[in-house]
């Protein structure tokens, strides 16, 4: 039985109904779906699915043509992005939104941005105040590129780091944001076998701190491997929801995602 959006005891987060048009495009077409805390949620379909389209409107970026979201209870369907940061949704882009000529640690300090406590014109003049709090918050981005991995290299031009690397800053960046939960949009993309393994951890790590994890991923092998359930969309529906190996074994999904061959062989 559905847990009614609002209560205490119900999930994280709620999808109830939601459907995004583009012009006479339905990007999303009457989504439902929950996360309940703690949990590594997947969404998985093939290009075109829709699965980006809600994670936009999850988190700010597009306004849901119908339908609501919840979040801890509490609907924010109609915030803006940096409201609904602030609530504690953080967010990895699929496209890079790195500061590709600034250091790997200046990356970390900029996604910040909507934490400051000092006002704007303190921190424009350089009070001690504003100087002080810069010092505290590029310690807490020194320690998250720490516990990404990243830390030796915090100094180094964003531009001259490997693939691997950049798409591991992406996530450090929406960590900044102190997210309860996070929303990742495809994290391995690009990336090679070991820079898989690694990133694979990583999110494992991030959810053991404490963190919510929706996570869109390509990679069959990724999403069974690391995600407690997953969803599953074509044409911005949902087809199918599950355990990874119920996901797996269901014909619709084998058939509308990939083929059966390549998604069997997907191991």
């Amino acid at each position: 039985m559905t847990t009614p959006a609002g209560s205490s005891n119900g999930p994280l987060l709620r999808v109830e109904d939601v459907s995004k048009h583009f012009g006479g495009l339905v990007a999303v077409n009457h989504l439902t779906f929950e996360v309940e805390e703690g949990e590594i949620l997947g969404i998985i379909g093939p290009n075109g699915a829709g699965k980006s389209t809600i994670l936009g409107v999850i988190s700010g970026f597009y306004p849901a043509t119908a339908g609501k979201v919840f979040f801890e209870g509490q609907d924010i369907t109609n915030l803006k992005s940096h409201g609904i940061v602030q609530l504690g949704i953080g967010r990895q882009f699929q496209a890079s939104t790195l500061f590709m000529s600034l250091s790997v640690l200046d990356n970390v300090y900029y996604g910040f941005h909507l934490g400051y406590k000092t006002p704007v014109w303190n921190r424009l003049l350089r009070f001690p105040s504003a100087l002080r709090e810069e010092r505290e918050l590029r310690a807490r981005g020194a320690e998250i590129l720490d516990q990404m991995g990243l830390g030796a290299v915090k100094n180094e031009i964003t531009k001259n780091l490997p693939h691997g690397h950049q798409r591991i800053l992406g996530v450090c960046i929406a960590l900044a944001t102190d997210p309860k939960l996070l929303l990742l949009d495809e994290p391995m993309t690009g990336m090679n076998q070991t820079e898989i393994a690694t990133m694979l951890e990583l999110v494992r790590g991030i959810r053991e701190s404490g963190i919510t994890i929706v996570m869109i991923e390509h990679n069959m092998s990724a999403v069974m491997s690391l995600c407690d359930r997953i969803v599953v969309l074509d044409h911005g529906q949902e087809i199918a929801e599950g355990l990874p190996w119920e996901i797996r074994e269901n014909d619709q999904v084998i058939e509308a995602y990939l083929g059966k061959d390549e998604f069997l062989l997907d191991d």
